[in-house]
């Protein structure tokens, strides 16, 4: 799925669910997951499921003899998201392409992916993959993150790290915010066969309760650390302490907004 979905591996996983998690993740989790509940699916598979932030909300949510796959390209997030479950709770961990799914035709009544497909190299045929899975009748939920004028952490946190590389700034904050248009993806969804399209804009006023700790995850819970230390000569913690600044600048009294687009898609029967 390319380099810039490849790198949560190393230390990235605990920054990401523990300093990104609560702020920038868990609302949307809730609310995906309840959307994806209402349609009692007994066969659920989410992809990109990272650290089980929304897989997690899934098992609460869905009918108690659901069955749910939690896939991820890295295996060490799925590590942090299995901790998560007690046994038997009826939830497995897989790692698996979402641009080339290791399951049958008709496997699932839903698929779910939170903020992923930004990472896929292939959107359309990621889109096929899951089209090809579903189960007829059954539902694609997937959300995205609107632009960054919509979600200044993002364009603060590219801004920063770029400040400090102005001849070859980090290009990491511009992907997972690249598909905010939403024509783009409508189509991708009729291409692939799906009909019954909505689209839900979910804006969100977020109280930042560790604004350190998520200073800190802006730098380290994502590939943008390895960007910073293969160009080098910068130590990460000064770019932390200027990505502290900034967001307390922005957001003095400690909320921020954020803002999401949830699609929901249906194979036809």
């Amino acid at each position: 799925m390319g380099n810039d979905a490849a790198g949560f591996t190393g230390s990235i996983p605990q920054y990401y669910d523990q300093g990104l998690g609560p702020i920038i993740f868990a609302d949307y989790a809730a609310d995906i997951a309840q959307r994806a509940a209402a349609g009692n699916p007994l066969r659920v598979l989410e992809t990109a499921a990272g650290t089980g932030i929304v897989t997690r909300r899934l098992r609460d949510a869905l009918p108690a003899d659901a069955h749910l796959i939690a896939t991820d390209l890295n295996p060490p997030m799925l590590d942090i998201a299995r901790a998560k479950f007690r046994a038997g709770e009826r939830v497995a961990f897989q790692p698996a392409d979402a641009v080339a799914l290791p399951f049958a035709d008709q496997s699932f009544d839903a698929v779910v992916c939170q903020f992923g497909i930004m990472f896929f190299p292939d959107k359309a045929r990621s889109c096929a993959e899951v089209f090809r899975v579903l189960a007829p009748g059954g539902r694609y939920l997937f959300s995205v993150w609107d632009s960054h004028r919509h979600n200044p952490f993002g364009r603060i946190a590219h801004e920063v790290a770029g400040s400090f590389f102005p001849a070859d700034p980090p290009q990491f904050y511009n992907v997972p915010f690249s598909c905010h248009q939403i024509d783009p993806i409508k189509e991708m969804l009729l291409a692939a066969g799906f009909d019954d399209l909505g689209i839900a804009v979910v804006r969100l006023n977020k109280a930042i309760a560790d604004t350190a700790g998520f200073a800190q995850a802006l730098v380290y819970g994502n590939p943008l650390i390895e960007q910073i230390r293969a160009r080098g000569g910068v130590e990460p913690q000064r770019i932390v302490g200027a990505m502290l600044q900034a967001v307390r600048r922005e957001f003095g009294d400690g909320r921020m907004p954020l803002q999401a687009i949830v699609f929901s898609a249906t194979k036809p029967r």
